[in-house]
């Protein structure tokens, strides 16, 4: 993994792209990539390409970049992530008449485009983010991976087209000041991320996973989808037998292709099934111990799975390493995290995350596999088994009736319901009803619809009063109901995962905090080919009764022991409420209800110390509320003031 980054002043009549501007944007993610760096210029001084690199395979010099194609044209690369089939295209490519200077992945992409233009992306398997300048078709082009493990960013203004991998690089352009997107705020507050293409920071952008941009002299921009994870037309037609031996077949193959590096390679252990799994699967392919890397919180046992880890380490006779942290630890790394997730990403996870991490790079630990998407794809989550069971028994037959009855229910029923103190979700899910929106969002809501305007200023409230979040998820459960109609609730939720909370949150939140510490992480259970299959399996073999991932777990007990595979799921966290309500409470008062943010009036603040109140209080549990409110106004201190 490395950090790239570009500038084009496509319109511009003489040079105005300076070496030294190319790399003061480059050597804002110096931990992207603290093996080399390159600069260049091109386009006779209009268009800069940045790169620093994290050196992983071919760690010669010959694999620095920028990079050039064949020597009789005129193409060059920047790139970030691993092309996992680079070995089987380079042999064809070779037969075809490329000449190669290096055993990078990244020469490949090169020769690729040179031979497929466009296209070059269909063949690739892997992890990237890409950027192409054709100086024969004089245009750039952009390229995110399927599912969206690699981040890209870009800023397009005044006849000139910024990219990079963070975009902090792209504040490092003296023509781009960094301010608060409003639409952009209000859905943030609900998703935890901001939902692709728009940033928090207005005028930057972002190119959503499985997609290519290209920007032609002209300044024209145009994107399109180039993979999609639909669930497929035809149902599957596999036993279940044989669909247990394909899921492992495939995870096999995945995990394997995603050991390919000339540095050590590890696994984070959690103690789960998928972790585990990680473990399993990469023992058998390797000659030596896995390193494995655990991290566990003092003083909240209740959190900690150090255990289970230390079981799965002892069964494949790992080097496991350990680290413990605390209520010390995310205060000290708090002005970090803002620095290195670029926009908030509101999930509490980041911390541990960041720790273990940073555990794994001490080691010598450059790669990392991880069990991200295994819940998404395969429905492991309780949470997507509570909406099933509200969408097979009630919700399918309600949102029949005529939209007045529905209407009229939902205005009897959200009274009520806060009159007896029901939990927020019933009134929110009634408010859905009413309004005839679908009743899953996705995993992780905060404030949503009916919390929201509580939360907001009363400009706020007025500005966004015929607005809903549910415009963000609209198109996305309009195009799979268009283009599977016999497709059912379970696979358009998994859909809607893979849209938005995956690769915005998850994804994201993996990328930026592991390279913090300069680690790249691979997933596994993410490899587009593993996504189609698990799209197109049955409900019945994910979700079984009350229990989510069935299929996995069953195709696991060949590795795995049954009582690990069948523990009640736990989830990676982290113990944010007591952070909030005991040592770090003061963190509330300085970033949150004292914060510089306040003086734009986005929140009413009365509210907010209500909910300040209630959870240091115990009253009620608001720790992911105020954690998301924490994050924004860090960020806002950091990036905006």
């Amino acid at each position: 993994m490395c950090g790239i980054c570009g500038v084009w002043e496509y319109g511009a009549s003489s040079p105005r792209v300076g070496q030294p501007l190319v790399e003061r944007m480059r050597d804002t993610m110096a931990h992207r990539g603290p093996d080399d760096a390159g600069a260049r210029v091109f386009d006779e001084g209009r268009l800069g390409l940045g790169f620093r690199r994290l050196a992983i395979v071919d760690l010669s010099a010959a694999g620095n970049q920028p990079m050039r194609g064949c020597a009789a044209g005129d193409t060059w690369l920047v790139f970030n992530g691993e092309i996992y089939n680079h070995a089987i295209l380079r042999a064809g490519l070779e037969r075809r008449g490329h000449a190669y200077t290096s055993r990078t992945d990244s020469e490949t992409i090169l020769h690729l485009y040179e031979e497929r233009g466009l296209d070059f992306v269909g063949a690739l398997e892997g992890d990237f983010a890409v950027c192409l300048w054709d100086g024969a078709r004089e245009r750039l082009v952009l390229a995110r991976d399927p599912v969206g493990v690699k981040p890209l960013y870009f800023y397009q203004r005044d006849g000139r087209f910024i990219f990079a991998s963070e975009i902090k690089a792209i504040l490092a352009h003296p023509s781009v000041t960094p301010e608060v997107d409003e639409d952009s705020l209000y859905h943030y507050l609900s998703f935890l991320t901001t939902p692709a293409p728009a940033t928090l920071f207005r005028d930057i952008r972002k190119l959503p996973a499985g997609h290519m941009l290209t920007v032609s002299r002209g300044g024209e921009v145009e994107t399109a989808r180039y993979w999609d994870a639909l669930p497929p037309e035809e149902a599957n037609e596999m036993s279940e037998a044989e669909c247990r031996a394909e899921l492992m077949r495939l995870l096999r193959d995945s995990i394997g292709k995603r050991m390919m590096a000339d540095v050590a390679v590890g696994v984070f252990l959690s103690g789960g099934v998928d972790s585990s799994a990680n473990v399993a699967l990469m023992a058998e392919q390797m000659s030596r111990p896995v390193r494995t890397f655990t991290v566990g919180f003092r003083d909240q046992e209740e959190y900690n799975e150090l255990d289970a880890a230390r079981e799965v380490a002892r069964r494949f006779g790992t080097e496991h390493h350990e680290v413990m942290i605390g209520d010390g630890e995310m205060r000290s790394f708090l002005s970090d995290l803002v620095f290195h997730q670029d926009e908030p990403i509101a999930d509490p996870v980041c911390v541990p995350l960041y720790y273990v991490s940073r555990l794994a790079r001490g080691t010598g630990t450059i790669v990392v596999q991880s069990g991200e998407g295994a819940d998404e794809i395969l429905s492991g989550y309780d949470k997507y088994v509570q909406y099933l069971r509200i969408y097979e028994r009630f919700w399918r037959h309600a949102e029949k009736l005529p939209g007045a009855a529905r209407r009229g229910a939902s205005a009897l029923a959200r009274p009520f319901l806060e009159l007896v103190g029901a939990k927020p979700l019933a009134s929110e899910l009634a408010r859905r009803l009413g309004a005839g929106e679908e009743l899953f969002w996705g995993a992780a809501i905060v404030f949503d619809e009916t919390s929201k305007p509580r939360l907001l200023s009363p400009a706020m409230r007025e500005r966004f009063r015929r607005r809903s979040s549910y415009e963000v998820i609209a198109p996305y459960l309009e195009h799979v109901a268009r283009a599977r109609p016999a497709s059912d609730f379970l696979s358009r939720m998994i859909y809607l995962e893979l849209q938005l909370r995956l690769p915005e949150l998850l994804l994201m939140r993996v990328d930026k905090i592991t390279m913090a510490t300069s680690v790249e992480t691979r997933v596994p259970f993410l490899d587009y080919k593993l996504v189609e299959f698990a799209m197109g399996l049955p409900r019945g073999m994910k979700v079984r009764g009350a229990s989510g991932k069935h299929i996995l777990k069953d195709a696991l007990e060949e590795v795995l022991p049954r009582e690990l595979l069948r523990r009640r799921k736990r989830g990676f966290g982290a113990p944010i409420r007591e952070w909030l309500r005991e040592g770090s409470t003061d963190l509330l008062d300085a970033h949150v209800l004292n914060s510089p943010m306040r003086r734009r009036e986005f929140f009413d603040y009365h509210h907010v110390a209500r909910l300040v109140g209630e959870h240091r209080g115990g009253a009620r549990d608001w720790s992911f509320h105020l954690w998301t409110l924490l994050n924004l106004s860090a960020w806002y201190e950091r990036w905006i003031e």
